[in-house]
């Protein structure tokens, strides 16, 4: 299946703060508007359907140990190609974006090496994006 005949994912998250999520996702990681109502908003994130919902409270968050970085558990993302992990990476660090993980390379000189970088929302969802320099191994054993 090429990538582009593959299915696009919908995912719904909870936010605090509508006005806050417009701005982080429509203005800091560039993701265009779609159709929205008091309590949630739909994103398009790199042509996947993404709804910001407004809740009154989160649930807490766990980390796991992945090669040296502490992981935030839940987390979402996507996997970009190379140089648009870079343009995504110059562009939150230009809007003053703090990193929960640093971008960098993960896995180096084994199966499955991935430049990663984590993010939080502002209403602390976690994100991961990354990129494969070469696609076959993303699942790689």
């Amino acid at each position: 299946m090429s990538p582009s005949e593959r299915p696009r994912f919908h995912l719904a998250f909870p936010v605090d703060n509508l006005a806050a999520a417009r701005h982080f996702y429509g203005q800091v990681l560039g993701c265009p508007e779609g159709r929205s109502a008091d309590h949630w908003v739909d994103f398009d994130l790199y042509g996947h359907q993404i709804v910001a919902h407004l809740v009154e409270q989160r649930s807490p968050r766990s980390r796991n140990p992945v090669d040296g970085d502490d992981v935030p558990v839940p987390h979402f993302g996507l996997l970009l190609r190379p140089v648009e992990w870079r343009l995504l990476a110059e562009r939150l660090r230009a809007a003053g974006t703090e990193f929960v993980i640093e971008p960098h390379t993960r896995f180096e000189g084994l199966p499955g090496e991935q430049s990663t970088m984590f993010v939080l929302d502002p209403a602390g969802n976690a994100l991961e994006f990354k990129a494969f320099e070469d696609d076959t191994m993303v699942f790689h054993r």
